[in-house]
């Protein structure tokens, strides 16, 4: 089926595996290329630990069709600032530097595009003030306020996750801890600023699901610090998510961690996950006899993925139980154009966040400006790439070509309302669901949503990270939903400590 992902059985030539570790026992495997696994690996190196990074459902940095390296789908970061214990992270790696070149914020920061209105959000206050007061007058001083206060709602819990509490909490002390350092945090409850009912704030509000990984946020945390973090200067990284990934993977092998990628092997899949009793042992992949052991096991990728590894479910049903209580709701599908920079309205920003006024399905859209690269990843200066996504039900993986390109379609029409004289003048149609090999059919969904049958914390939890596999952890996505991007870092930090608290090691020189 076309767009389906090869798996290395299907390939008809066997690609090299020259960079296999000649070790087969680490103290710790890493499985999936979330970036809360990559950051563990890389801080667990860091601190003089044995790593292997099986990347195992790993999609590289974007995928190619008719010559051109395109994004997966539209990625913004917020600055390391308003994510204090990340940027603690990044500091210890020495990364902070590099992350920060790497780091640029659009122009404008966002631009609103409603039906009537199209408004700059410049992140100085008196060109937003100008611009909001063009559009909507007096009612324009309210919108501020509550976009002002927005931008800074983060900072009353930055202390809180900054001491790195137990969320989600395992056991009856964890959570007795938790509650304990709850009442020592004020903010965590605040209900968000934005809660007008004119049409920007409802727009702004719509930026909320591309910042998270959890279904419908009821929680006031949820729905007000990853909002807060990307209003206050939504930034683009080179490459986006995958990019960032890519910065970590680089810093892991120079700190001397192995990696398994599809960029130096063949054998990156895992295909069976060896459990004795209730520890992990063994980890077997794909076109490879090869066991590769470990004390721990940390997991980052989706509960659906580890879940299909397992060998003898009925024995582990416990651990079954517990990747069970996730469900993928939703997933952002995207259409990339490549079209000349010169056939661009004038005025047209760098990030844009549409009001299609449509309900359900692609209600809004997150359009992202990037420079056009080839396969090799040189820019061409005179081109770009329009990446636009909206939210889809996940269901609709299930209806049939047809209705995926009728999605694809309807982004062009929006596009097309946008940019309308660039229709006839674009290189390439894509879209990444119907066209990259490593999307469609594959373990590692265009930034999903989820739902869990278990109670969330805070509004912003979702599986636990110790499993009953006691030396099994968890640390993607699926831990901290509610938080976004910080949530995948701080999964992974925690999952560090975690890893060093099970092997007891003494202390190391650290490199």
């Amino acid at each position: 089926m076309r767009g389906e992902m090869p798996t290395p059985a299907s390939r008809s030539k066997p690609l090299p595996s020259s960079t296999a570790p000649s070790r087969h026992v680490y103290d710790v495997i890493v499985l999936g290329s979330q970036l809360g696994g990559a950051l563990a690996a890389v801080l667990l190196a860091r601190r003089g630990y044995s790593v292997l990074l099986v990347e195992h459902d790993g999609t590289g940095p974007g995928y190619e069709h008719d010559g051109f390296l395109l994004p997966y789908a539209p990625f913004i970061t917020p600055a390391l600032k308003t994510m204090p214990a990340v940027e603690e992270a990044f500091a210890e790696l020495s990364l902070t530097p590099q992350l920060q070149r790497g780091q640029q914020p659009h122009v404008p920061e966002l631009q609103l595009v409603l039906p009537r209105h199209r408004v700059d959000l410049h992140a100085d206050p008196a060109r937003r003030s100008a611009e909001f007061l063009r559009e909507f007058g007096t009612e324009s001083e309210r919108i501020l306020a509550d976009l002002a206060a927005t931008i800074r709602q983060h900072e009353p819990s930055d202390a809180f996750f900054k001491e790195g509490p137990p969320l989600p909490p395992d056991g009856m002390l964890e959570s007795w801890n938790l509650k304990k350092r709850l009442r020592q945090h004020g903010g965590l409850e605040a209900e968000p600023r934005l809660s007008g009912t004119d049409e920007p704030s409802r727009l702004l509000r719509g930026l909320l699901p591309f910042t998270i990984h959890m279904d419908q946020p009821g929680s006031p945390l949820a729905r007000t610090r990853p909002l807060s973090q990307a209003l206050q200067t939504p930034w683009r990284y080179p490459g986006g998510r995958d990019g960032l990934r890519q910065l970590l993977f680089d810093r892991f092998t120079e700190l001397g961690g192995d990696l398994l990628s599809p960029d130096n092997t063949d054998t990156y899949v895992a295909e069976e996950l060896h459990i004795e009793g209730n520890r992990f042992s063994a980890l077997k992949l794909l076109r490879s006899d090869t066991l590769y052991r470990a004390s721990c096991l940390v997991s980052a990728t989706d509960a659906g993925a580890l879940r299909r590894i397992l060998t003898g479910r009925k024995k582990h049903r416990a651990l079954s139980e517990q990747l069970d209580v996730s469900t993928v709701k939703s997933f952002l599908f995207s259409v990339n154009w490549v079209v000349p920079e010169a056939a661009l309205p004038r005025g047209m920003g760098e990030l844009l966040l549409m009001d299609t006024q449509q309900e359900g399905e692609l209600s809004h859209l997150l359009v992202q400006l990037h420079p056009a690269r080839d396969h090799q990843g040189k820019e061409d200066p005179a081109l770009r790439v329009v990446c636009a996504g909206g939210f889809v039900p996940a269901s609709i993986r299930d209806l049939g070509e047809g209705y995926l390109q009728n999605l694809a379609l309807r982004i062009d029409a929006h596009l097309d309302a946008l940019m309308p004289f660039t229709k006839d003048k674009r290189l390439l149609r894509s879209a990444p669901y119907l066209d990259a090999s490593a999307v469609r059919g594959s373990r590692l969904m265009p930034h999903p949503h989820y739902v869990f049958d278990s109670e969330a914390v805070l509004g912003v939890t979702g599986l636990k990270q110790q499993t009953p596999t006691k030396n099994l952890l968890l640390a993607g996505r699926e831990v901290l939903p509610g938080l976004g991007l910080e949530g995948e870092f701080l999964a992974g930090i925690r999952a560090a400590r975690l890893v060093q608290e099970m092997l007891k090691k003494k202390p190391v020189l650290k490199r």
